[in-house]
């Protein structure tokens, strides 16, 4: 069998994405000017303002960081927005993020946000706080550092706000990264689950050092809004995928990626019955960054997909399915039994946003479809196998 490099090269585009490289770069060139283009109003109100994001080399920090810079490259020099990005590099240092740094008007800063926060983050007129270890996996290996980034970096921040603002020198916008699995397990007549949901979730479970401390956080982003009038709102992130997810986070979608480039069976560690709709990053950063700049202080929203909803089994499929067309891959889906007793424990057997509030208050609009984003997010992987970019 060809390498998958030479059969990436020959394979003929599909037709859903003919008007996409077969290359890693043109992937993210195409997904960058679509998600520039989606918020060209947003960013050209703020033109010449400072944006610090915390966690800036994480999944998400991938494409919120590329995207301001591509957005730099397009801008006159006087309404180019200045970047501040901040990580503990507790996974390592990525390339990308070094390369970034060469770039006029950005700043990368070795922080940990559970310390004193930097002046750098006192001059942004913008802050996203992403620092957090999402993988169920790692928060699981390191529960008291995910608790410590989500509620103990939180308050430094939002004290640092308040700072700000009795001196006079407010913030335009603070995001918090909640997620969706502050709601736990729903019922099921409270699926699509929408933000009035009250949630299902165990305070002492495997997955409680994540779940629980995000809650926590979104009542501190509330109370400090409602008290003090601090412009912070909230997102709450449903099965993000796509380019910048590291190979080896663990999760569903780069651990399909790794079988299907080594060429081995994709093996489910379940039924595969539990169901997901499933958000490419191109439309969720487009999702988050209109949070920011539109969204209502104290204010909660779901980013993510509300169709398809699909069995966890039938997205590994289409990942069989995609990778045959693209690379010759000769796998096939299988099931397996985890070592790990607390593997599927808390785990939702449902999950799907109702999106209606996003969607009228911020004009929030996923537009790639589930195939589509497989095929973008292969043709990542196939040059990213290393696991140096998220």
């Amino acid at each position: 069998m060809d390498t998958a490099r030479q059969l990436l090269d020959s394979a003929a585009p599909l037709t859903t994405f003919s008007d996409h490289s077969n290359s890693a770069e043109q992937v993210e060139l195409a997904d960058m000017q679509s998600i520039c283009t989606a918020l060209s109003s947003e960013l050209e109100s703020a033109a010449g303002k400072t944006i610090a994001i915390t966690g800036a080399a994480g999944f998400l920090g991938f494409y919120l960081s590329k995207a301001l810079a591509h957005w730099n490259t397009s801008v006159p020099d006087e309404n180019r927005l200045k970047i501040h990005l901040l990580d503990a590099f507790m996974r390592g240092r990525p390339q990308w993020i070094n390369e970034l740094e060469k770039q006029a008007g950005i700043t990368v800063l070795e922080s940990n946000v559970i310390d004193q926060p930097p002046k750098e983050l006192m001059e942004a007129d913008y802050i996203i706080h992403a620092a957090s270890i999402a993988s169920p996996i790692f928060y699981r290996e390191h529960p008291i550092e995910t608790m410590d980034a989500n509620v103990i970096g939180l308050r430094n921040i939002l004290d640092l706000a308040l700072q700000r603002q009795q001196q006079g020198k407010g913030l335009d916008g603070l995001l918090y990264y909640s997620t969706s699995e502050i709601y736990g397990d729903p019922d099921p007549e409270n699926i699509p689950t929408a933000e009035t949901y009250r949630g299902n979730v165990s305070c002492t479970g495997p997955r409680a050092c994540y779940d629980e401390s995000k809650r926590y956080g979104e009542t501190l982003c509330v109370n400090f809004a409602h008290q003090y009038d601090l412009p912070v709102k909230i997102a709450r992130p449903f099965n993000n995928y796509g380019p910048g997810l590291k190979i080896t986070d663990k999760r569903a979608p780069p651990d399909f990626a790794s079988d299907v480039l080594n060429n081995r069976d994709i093996v489910l560690l379940s039924d595969g019955t539990p169901t997901r709709t499933f958000c490419y990053i191109a439309d969720a950063i487009i999702g988050y960054y209109k949070v920011l700049f539109n969204g209502r202080a104290g204010e909660s929203y779901n980013i993510g997909n509300d169709a398809p909803e699909v069995a966890v089994r039938d997205f590994a499929q289409k990942n069989v399915e995609c990778a045959q067309a693209l690379f010759g891959y000769e796998g096939a889906v299988t099931f397996a039994r985890s070592e790990d007793a607390d593997y599927l424990t808390d785990n939702p057997n449902r999950r799907c946003p109702d999106i209606t509030k996003a969607r009228t208050e911020l004009n929030f609009e996923p537009a790639v479809s589930l195939e589509d984003g497989i095929r973008r997010s292969l043709i990542w992987y196939n040059e990213n196998r290393d696991g140096d970019h998220s």
